[in-house]
């Protein structure tokens, strides 16, 4: 299972083709240097019988994965499928060849069942389709390319968006002096994914935030599928978050606080995968700081990847997120120079 969302407190929360070696020289053509074998390996040079027996075994991996590539050009393509890997694409095709039965049991109550569904703004069906692949790819990446898994997964977030209400959520307005304050979309990373920040400590009255968990829960599900809208599913299907904690007590957190970091991580983690690029803290407590390393032997390594914890200052801060974000798209009180948002 992915834990690459946490929300709000993050408590911890990618073949080398083979080909036959050259055939021998004739008699009238001697060359004065042995034929060199075809390298097969990142590993140090082997003995040439064990390169020999490399080359013998790659042969039909080497059939298998034209066969593949194939298979894999015959579909719609966008920039973001054609980095697809072979087992990701097969993957894809099998979830797909699965929305009938898994729209079925998604919408038990639907006579008939639907053929397709927008997710997204994205059209899930049967039909092959280069963004639908991009989404499918989600579920599929988010179980480790075990389809079933995926297709249960799937199952799940649709049932959640039709209890949930989403459309309704997002028709809902929040006090923007409240709400409006906690998130922020500001620039883009330097592959122009869309930068979303979490200023958790922009609203002193705590109470005015979690009081009401749900509310709360609906205004975070909301900022999450607007900025989900930046995302073109063609050529960047993932954005950068950054979690910023100035001002905020680590040790005054209520028990609404509690329910609300608790039900938004099962949320993000459960139905949006793979979303995240990468993940800056900021800005972080020092008690954050322990609990992070106290969980990090827990977070797969890809996870751990895409999350940075970083500390306070605006030179510490922009020497950190700079890598990532042009200076000129970094807020000035982020250590970049642009002039950001109040």
């Amino acid at each position: 299972m992915s834990t690459e969302n946490t929300e709000p407190v993050p408590v911890p929360p990618p073949a080398v083709d083979a080909t036959a070696a050259p055939a021998p020289q004739s008699e009238s053509q001697p060359t004065s240097e042995p034929t060199a074998t075809p390298e097969v390996a990142t590993e140090p040079t082997p003995a040439v019988a064990e390169v020999t027996e490399s080359v013998k075994a790659a042969e039909p991996e080497t059939a298998a994965a034209e066969k593949a590539d194939a298979s894999s050009s015959e579909e719609p393509q966008n920039p973001l499928t054609q980095k697809f890997t072979d087992a990701e694409w097969k993957a894809v095709k099998e979830l797909r060849s699965q929305l009938p039965e898994i729209f079925a049991k998604a919408y038990p109550d639907a006579s008939p069942a639907p053929t397709e569904i927008t997710l997204w703004g994205v059209t899930l069906s049967t039909e092959p389709s280069a963004k639908a692949s991009v989404v499918l790819a989600k579920f599929a990446r988010a179980r480790n390319l075990d389809v079933k898994q995926a297709a249960e997964m799937l199952v799940a977030t649709l049932r959640w968006r039709e209890e949930f209400k989403i459309a309704e959520v997002m028709q809902e307005e929040f006090d923007e002096d409240v709400f409006g304050r906690l998130g922020k979309v500001f620039g883009k990373d330097k592959d122009g994914r869309p930068v979303t920040y979490n200023l958790y400590g922009a609203v002193k009255d705590m109470k005015a935030v979690f009081g009401d968990v749900q509310k709360f829960i609906r205004w975070r599900v909301q900022f999450m599928e607007e900025s989900i809208k930046l995302l073109d599913f063609e050529t960047i299907d993932q954005m950068v978050q950054i979690h910023d904690y100035e001002g905020v007590s680590m040790t005054q957190r209520d028990a609404n606080q509690k329910a609300a970091a608790k039900e938004a991580t099962s949320i993000f983690q459960n139905h949006y995968p793979e979303f995240l690029s990468r993940k800056f803290f900021i800005n972080v407590p020092t008690l954050l700081t322990w609990i992070f390393w106290l969980f990090k032997p827990l977070i797969s390594a890809a996870t751990l990847a895409k999350m940075s914890v970083v500390g306070s200052g605006a030179k510490t801060i922009g020497a950190e997120l700079s890598q990532v974000i042009d200076p000129k798209e970094l807020p000035k009180r982020y250590g970049g120079q642009a002039e950001g948002f109040d």
